[in-house]
C-alpha cells in the first residue's frame, strides 16, 4: 500500500513593501570600575557632591560669634588687621602675633576687616571656604598621585567632614590650618608635577611652584617646617631612586624649614607659650605623653567622641609621677610599628599613609611642649590625610576587576554611611563653637577638674556680662557667676594668673579695693610678666581713684612697659592725665589707644570728654558719633555728648540725649542739670 505524502501548508506571510526597522543594539550597564571613574564628568560630580556635603555640614557655623579664646588677640584687639596701607603691611609681614608667625593668616584677616570690621559672618565664611579648597586639593592631590578617583573622592569626603578638622574651620583664631593646608597641598601637587615633568624649563617652573607654594605655608603657619620629609614619601610612592639627586632637590627647603623653626621657637618662648602650666615632666615622661596623644589621635580618627577645645595634660599621682598606664602607650606605638612593619611593610600604600601621618603629627606630639594642653583637634588636619588615604585606597580596591559586585557596593555604602556620620558628627560640634558661654560650658562639663582656664574664661565672659547689664537682677547674676567660676580655676590650679587678675577686675569694678589688689599682687607675685601688666594696670586704676598719685603713675607705666602694645592701658592713662590737669598728655594716650585699637569704645568716649570740657565740642562730636558706631546702646556716651549740645545752646537736643541716656539704663545722671534742661 502507497504512503500518503504529507502535505504541508505555507503559512509564510506574503512579503511586505515596507523595508524592515533595523533594531538598537541593547547598551550594556556601565561597569563602575576605576577607569569608569576617571570620566571627566564623573569626577566633576564627585567632587560637587563632596563640596555640597561639607558645605551642608558645616554651614552651621556660618551663624558663630567671637570667643574670647585668641579671638580678640588675632582679629578684634588686633591693630594690624585695622591697616592695609603699604606701612601696615609692613608691620604684618614683620611682626608675631600671640607667639606666632604668620603674616598671610593674618592678612586675610586685615582684608576681610576692611570689608565688615568686626561681623563675624565673613571671618567664618571665608574659613569655610578655605576648607572646601583644601578638602578639593586633597582630592586633586590623591588623584593625581594613585589615578585612583574613586580612593581620592573617598580620602577628600572623609577629610571634609570629620569632627577633629571643626576646630580650625569654626574658630576664628584657627584659620591658620585651613590658610597653611591649602598652600601645603598645593605644594604636594606641585611636586607631584615636578617628579614627573620630563625635564627643561617645565620642570624647573614646577619646582619654583614647590619652593613659592611651601613659603606661603610656612607664612600661614610654621608648622608646615615637615613638608620636605612629606616630599620624600612623594618620592618613594613614585619609586624615585634615592640617590645625591633625591637629597640635594631638598636642601633648599630645608634650610627655609630650619630658618622658621628658630623663628618660631624664638617667638614662642618670647610670649611664654614653651612650657607647660606649672608642670614638668622628665625624658620618660614625655615620651609616654607623645605615645599617649599619639594613640589618642588614633583612635580619634576612627570614632571622634569627646572633642574638647582644650586637652589638659594628665595629673601626676602623689609622689608626683604619672600613672604607670602611660608608660604602656610607647609600648602600644611600638607593638603597632611592628605589626605595620611585619605585614605591611611592603604595601606601599600602607607605608606612605601611615608615614604621611607619623611625619605631619610628629612635632605636634608635645616632645617640646607648647603651651598647656597634650593634644589639640586642630593637629591632624593635614596629618590625619594619611590615615584616609588608606582607607580610600582599600574602598577602591574593590572596584578592580574580579572583585564581586556585592562587595563593591557594601564598601561604598559602608564609606558613604560612615562619612555622613562623621558629617553629623561635625555639624554638632560646630554649634559647640557658637560663641564664649557655649565654648566653655562644653570645656568645663567634659573636663569640670582638669581645665581651670575654663573655668577662668567662662568667668571672665561673665564678668563683661556683668558689665554690659543693666538690670540689677541680671547683674547680681552675672556677677555672682563670675566670682564662683574665677574662685574655682584658683582652686584648681593656685598657680594660674589669670583668675586672680580676671577676679581682680570683678572686685574693682564693684568697688571692694582692698580685696582687688590683694589679687593683683597675688598675680603680680607669681612672675607672669605679660599677664602682670593688666595686674599693675587694674592697681593704676585702684590708685588713681583713690588719688594716690604717685602709685598710679608708676603702675601705670610699668604695665607699659611690660606691654606696649596695650589700648586699655594708654585709654586709661588718658584718664589719669586728665584727671591731674594735663589734658595734652591725655590727649596723646587716647590717640596712642585709638590707633592700637580703633574698635574700642572707651579712648574715643574719653578723648571726646576731654575735647568738650576744652570747649571744643566740633572735634569732640566726631568722636562721639564714632563711639555710638562702636556701641549704640552705652547710654553714657548720650548723657556726655549732651553737654555738648548744652555749650553749642542746642538745649533740645541736649535734653533729648541725656533721656535716651535713661531709657537705656544709665542712671548716673546730674538731676540739677537735667531739670535744667527740661525748664
Amino acid at each position: 500500500m502507497a504512503k500518503k505524502k504529507n502535505i504541508q501548508t505555507n503559512t509564510a506571510k506574503p512579503p511586505s513593501n515596507n523595508p524592515p526597522v533595523p533594531q538598537k543594539p541593547q547598551q550594556a550597564a556601565p561597569e563602575f570600575d576605576n577607569n569608569y571613574f576617571r570620566k571627566p564628568l564623573i569626577q566633576v560630580l564627585m567632587v560637587s557632591g563632596i563640596t555640597a556635603l561639607t558645605w551642608l555640614f558645616y554651614q552651621v557655623c556660618l551663624n558663630n560669634l567671637f570667643t574670647n579664646w585668641d579671638d580678640p588677640g588675632y582679629i578684634r584687639d588686633n591693630a594690624l588687621i585695622k591697616d592695609i596701607s603699604p606701612e601696615g603691611l609692613k608691620h604684618i609681614f614683620s611682626t608675631s602675633i600671640m607667639g606666632n608667625y604668620h603674616p598671610l593668616t593674618i592678612l586675610s584677616y586685615a582684608i576681610e576687616y576692611s570689608f565688615v570690621r568686626l561681623q563675624p559672618w565673613l571671618y567664618h565664611l571665608d574659613s569655610l571656604l578655605f576648607h572646601i579648597v583644601v578638602t578639593v586639593l586633597v582630592y586633586c592631590f590623591v588623584n593625581l598621585l594613585t589615578k585612583r578617583p574613586v580612593a581620592a573622592a573617598v580620602t577628600a569626603l572623609l577629610f571634609g567632614l570629620h569632627p577633629m578638622h571643626v576646630e580650625s574651620v569654626a574658630w576664628m583664631a584657627g584659620r591658620k590650618d585651613v590658610v597653611y593646608g591649602m598652600f601645603y597641598m598645593a605644594a604636594c601637587i606641585a611636586y607631584v608635577y615636578y617628579v614627573r615633568a620630563a625635564g627643561g624649563a617645565k620642570k624647573w617652573g614646577w619646582y619654583a611652584g614647590v619652593i613659592i607654594l611651601f613659603v606661603c605655608s610656612l607664612l600661614s603657619k610654621p608648622v608646615a617646617v615637615v613638608l620636605p620629609l612629606t616630599l620624600f614619601l612623594i618620592d618613594y610612592f613614585e619609586q624615585r631612586k634615592f640617590d645625591l639627586w633625591l637629597v640635594i632637590d631638598k636642601l633648599l627647603l630645608f634650610a627655609i624649614s630650619v630658618g622658621f623653626g628658630i623663628r618660631s621657637i624664638i617667638d614662642q618662648k618670647a610670649f611664654g607659650s614653651l612650657g607647660t602650666q606649672n608642670v614638668s615632666h622628665n625624658f620618660i615622661e614625655r615620651t609616654s605623653l607623645g605615645g599617649y596623644a599619639l594613640i589618642t589621635y588614633l583612635w580619634k580618627s576612627v570614632l571622634p567622641v569627646g572633642l574638647c577645645n582644650f586637652y589638659p595634660y594628665p595629673e601626676k599621682a602623689a609622689g608626683g609621677t604619672l600613672s604607670f598606664l602611660y608608660i604602656l602607650y610607647p609600648v602600644a606605638v611600638a607593638v603597632i610599628i611592628f605589626l605595620v612593619w611585619k605585614f605591611a611593610g611592603k604595601n606601599k600604600i600602607v607605608v606612605f599613609g601611615a608615614l604621611f601621618f607619623l611625619v605631619n603629627i610628629l612635632l605636634l606630639l608635645q616632645f617640646l611642649p607648647v603651651g598647656g594642653a597634650i593634644l589639640a583637634d586642630r593637629y591632624t588636619y593635614i596629618p590625619y590625610l594619611g590615615l584616609f588615604f588608606m582607607a580610600g585606597w582599600l574602598v577602591s580596591a574593590t572596584f578592580e576587576p574580579g572583585v564581586k559586585k556585592e562587595i563593591r557596593y557594601a564598601a561604598s555604602f559602608a564609606a558613604l554611611g560612615y562619612a555622613l556620620f562623621l558629617g553629623y558628627l561635625s555639624n554638632e560640634r560646630c554649634k559647640v563653637w557658637y560663641d564664649t558661654t557655649t565654648l566653655w560650658k562644653d570645656e568645663i562639663e567634659k573636663e569640670p577638674v582638669r581645665a581651670p582656664n575654663a573655668y577662668n574664661n567662662l568667668g571672665f565672659n561673665y564678668f563683661n556680662k556683668f558689665n554690659d547689664a543693666v538690670d540689677p537682677n541680671e547683674r547680681k547674676i552675672y556677677y555672682d557667676s563670675a566670682y564662683q567660676l574665677l574662685t574655682k580655676a584658683i582652686e584648681l590650679q593656685p598657680g594660674f594668673v589669670n583668675p586672680y587678675i580676671s577676679l581682680g577686675e570683678l572686685l574693682r569694678s564693684v568697688g571692694k579695693f582692698p580685696e582687688a589688689k590683694i589679687k593683683y599682687y597675688t598675680a603680680i607675685g607669681l612672675q607672669n610678666a605679660f599677664e602682670n601688666a593688666n595686674a599693675y594696670l587694674g592697681l593704676a586704676i585702684i590708685y588713681a581713684i583713690s588719688k594716690n598719685f604717685d602709685s598710679s603713675y608708676y603702675c601705670f607705666r610699668e604695665a607699659l612697659k611690660l606691654k606696649p602694645y596695650f589700648p586699655e592701658a594708654h585709654s586709661n592713662f588718658g584718664n589719669f592725665y586728665d584727671m591731674t590737669g594735663r589734658q595734652d598728655s591725655a590727649l596723646k594716650e587716647y590717640e596712642i589707644s585709638i590707633a592700637q585699637n580703633p574698635d574700642m569704645c572707651a579712648p574715643h568716649l574719653n578723648r571726646a570728654r576731654t575735647l568738650q570740657r576744652l570747649h571744643r565740642c566740633a572735634e569732640a562730636m566726631k568722636d562721639f558719633e564714632i563711639a555710638l558706631e562702636l556701641s549704640p546702646t552705652m547710654g553714657e556716651i548720650y548723657y556726655s555728648r549732651s553737654y555738648c549740645y548744652t555749650q553749642e545752646g542746642k538745649k533740645a537736643q541736649a535734653l533729648q540725649d541725656v533721656e535716651k541716656a535713661l531709657s537705656l539704663g544709665f542712671t548716673h545722671i546730674d538731676k540739677n542739670y537735667y531739670q535744667m534742661l527740661k525748664r
